[in-house]
């Protein structure tokens, strides 16, 4: 207790005993027993001796009214008194003010109109708070909790009455930042994101928004000023009905792998994560915004199984796209006519080799991908025309396994027929994670 009370005799020194009770029993946790640190502090001022009989609410923090007057401008020695004091020298008597600092966020809150289950306090303090709090820790040694640990705590536990919602410290809808330097509240609405799969119809869309080649996005010619390559996206024709229903301002898909522009992804489709930026309503009723979603999109592409997800799925669905096997129909085209019996050989594809195909090497890394078969089915429709159906392991490029792609790939289609292979159409059947 003695180095308690030297250390407490310290920071009345600094402050001319001006500093409230959090300020100062939040030095001494844990070494001082109490519920809170307004109890430490008016514990630690009751051994010192002294007292502090503030006023319940001070006027003085933002600039209003006459500040109290300081009885003793000397620091306060042993034994002595203090019936009156100036505002808290390193807070200011923000915790006077706290009530005010609620119906302050409360409002702010209530004229956003986001809707919001979690949330989380922060808050920036001016420098000069932070400096006089440093001084006093340096002074002493001390490690304590932090103030703006303190606020956000106070402000936390009151929000969660008051408006009834959680404090998420992990993932939270709503991050509230009090901005003590500006007098100002911030609210940032973190992202919502929908779990799904998709089935692309038809061909000649691309998964996402593709940006003009030639002007990078932003609008020419070429593109007749619209900034893209191509009209509609999958992307582009969910997000479009997502966004309208949440109120959100941007979208960003997360796909497991991608399916080229001319290729249909039939099946059960392909898994997805849709992440909606500043969603102003969280509340969905994902049966109807299925409907809606599909009903725009006419025919082009259809969603389904949609539900909500955490932020954690997103890396978890990309990530997701080479570790899984994935079935795929190709309509194959012989330069020459093949006997059926022929056919057979293909059944040898197995361990394939696999350099970065040329079509994609200017924007993938040029090595070797090692990439399994698992089984292989081939019909011929006519002697020069074959339906092949492999499932294989997911990163396997289909249209290079066919052509062989200038011997990048070993063995092709066209390596083992002995005659060039091409795939003319393609169809992606099933993406099994």
């Amino acid at each position: 207790m003695k180095n308690v009370k030297e250390q407490a005799q310290k920071i009345i020194d600094i402050t001319h005993g001006n500093i409230c009770n959090r300020c100062l029993g939040r030095n001494f946790y844990p070494q001082v027993s109490g519920n809170d640190n307004q109890e430490r502090g008016a514990y630690i001022k009751d051994i010192l001796g002294t007292t502090d009989e503030k006023p319940e609410k001070s006027e003085s923090v933002h600039g209003k009214g006459e500040s109290i007057p300081e009885k003793n401008e000397s620091s306060l020695k042993k034994g002595e008194t203090i019936l009156e004091r100036e505002s808290c020298y390193v807070c200011g008597d923000i915790f006077l003010e706290l009530e005010d600092i609620l119906e302050k966020i409360i409002k702010t809150i209530n004229d956003s109109g986001v809707e919001f289950e979690t949330f989380l306090v922060g808050c920036r303090l001016p420098p000069e708070i932070l400096e006089k709090e440093k001084e006093i820790q340096e002074e002493i040694g001390s490690n304590s909790d932090s103030l703006k640990k303190e606020i956000n705590r106070e402000l936390g536990k009151e929000l969660e009455l008051r408006l009834e919602k959680e404090v998420d410290f992990d993932n939270p809808n709503l991050v509230i930042m009090m901005d003590f330097a500006n007098n100002k509240v911030n609210l940032q609405i973190n992202p919502l994101f929908i779990e799904g799969r998709y089935r692309k119809l038809i061909r000649g869309i691309p998964q996402t928004r593709w940006p003009c080649r030639k002007c990078r996005g932003k609008g020419c010619e070429k593109c007749d000023f619209t900034g893209k390559m191509y009209p509609e996206s999958v992307e582009e024709l969910m997000a479009e009905t997502v966004l309208k229903a949440t109120g959100g301002t941007e979208s960003k898909f997360h796909g497991a792998g991608r399916e080229d522009i001319d290729v249909r992804m039939l099946g059960r489709g392909r898994p997805f994560v849709l992440e909606i930026k500043e969603p102003k309503i969280r509340e969905l009723n994902l049966e109807e915004l299925t409907s809606k979603i599909n009903d725009h999109c006419q025919g082009k592409i259809e969603v389904l199984d949609l539900k909500m997800v955490s932020k954690d799925r997103r890396s978890g669905i990309k990530a997701s796209s080479t570790e899984t096997y994935k079935i795929y129909r190709a309509l194959v085209e012989l330069d020459q006519e093949v006997d059926e019996e022929k056919l057979n050989i293909l059944s040898s594809l197995n361990i394939i080799k696999q350099r970065t195909p040329i079509r994609v090497s200017h924007r993938r890394a040029d090595k070797i991908r090692t990439r399994e078969v698992k089984e292989i089915q081939v019909k011929m429709l006519d002697s020069s025309h074959l339906e092949m159906v492999v499932n294989c392991e997911g990163g396997l490029y289909i249209k290079e396994l066919i052509s062989g792609d200038e011997d990048r790939t070993q063995p092709s289609v066209t390596s083992l027929l002995g005659i060039t292979a091409k795939c003319v159409e393609l169809d992606v059947l099933e993406v099994n994670i």
